[in-house]
């Protein structure tokens, strides 16, 4: 599996991000074919103490490279990074990931 990951930074009015993702950005980016799976964590410390670094990460799954970059030609995947960019631009970082079954 490969995964498209997001991880953002902690914003501002915590309350309106999580309005926002939750109730808009999620169900949109839920619809994007080829989608398997979605996993949304809030980051509730560190190890070392304190907040830490980022405030939430979510976990994209798709079958394979091919099929995450088909997904990401689609409509629904262009309509999840425009709103992205709207409200998260400045806080998100995105990588893609490969799973290691060891």
């Amino acid at each position: 599996m490969v995964k498209l990951i997001a991880l953002y930074k902690h914003p501002d009015n915590k309350e309106a991000f999580d309005q926002h993702y939750f109730e808009t950005h999620g169900p949109i980016t839920q619809k994007i074919p080829g989608l398997r799976k979605m996993e949304v964590t809030k980051v509730v410390g560190s190890p070392m103490g304190g907040e830490g670094k980022y405030y939430l990460m979510c976990e994209m799954y798709y079958d394979s490279h091919d099929a995450l970059k088909q997904a990401m030609r689609t409509d629904e995947a262009k309509a999840s990074g425009k709103d992205l960019m709207k409200f998260a631009g400045d806080l998100v970082t995105l990588m893609i990931g490969e799973e290691v079954n060891e």
